[in-house]
């Protein structure tokens, strides 16, 4: 039995569930795809809800749309079950901050950073929707 499966999520489109239960500290999947230089990134890359994973200080992002997997479909929260660990050789893995029970959908704090200047158009893009109690209302990394 798989550990988790794709479905369609309450937050936002796909997301990621238990099905089975995962305890705190686990490492659950890892988040692939194609390693990409920053500076070989499109400056007009429109698709709002792709999300370029920053890796090597930034230097360098895993691009989930060319051998991606399950990881791209785990959506944002405020109050996040989940968190990703860049390990020392590159590679970005997804860990259980606490008991995840079956069904409960896997989350981490996306903590955005855009590198343009924060205007409405941005914020409306990173609007969050996790519906926590304690939701900031945004995807956006607090300290931008």
């Amino acid at each position: 039995m798989p550990l988790i499966q794709v479905r369609r999520s309450s937050v936002h489109g796909r997301g990621i569930f238990a099905a089975q239960p995962i305890r705190k500290g686990r490492r659950i999947i890892e988040y692939a795809g194609r390693r990409v230089p920053w500076k070989n990134i499109p400056a007009n890359v429109k698709d709002a809800h792709t999300f370029l994973f920053g890796i090597n200080g930034g230097a360098d992002v895993i691009d989930p749309d060319i051998g991606g997997n399950e990881a791209r479909w785990i959506n944002h929260s405020c109050d996040p079950n989940c968190e990703a660990i860049e390990e020392a050789d590159g590679r970005v893995f997804i860990y259980a901050l606490r008991y995840i029970r079956v069904g409960e959908e896997l989350s981490y704090d996306y903590q955005l950073q855009v590198d343009e200047p924060i205007s409405r158009a941005v914020r409306t893009e990173s609007e969050c929707h996790c519906g926590s109690s304690n939701c900031r209302g945004t995807m956006l990394d607090p300290s931008c």
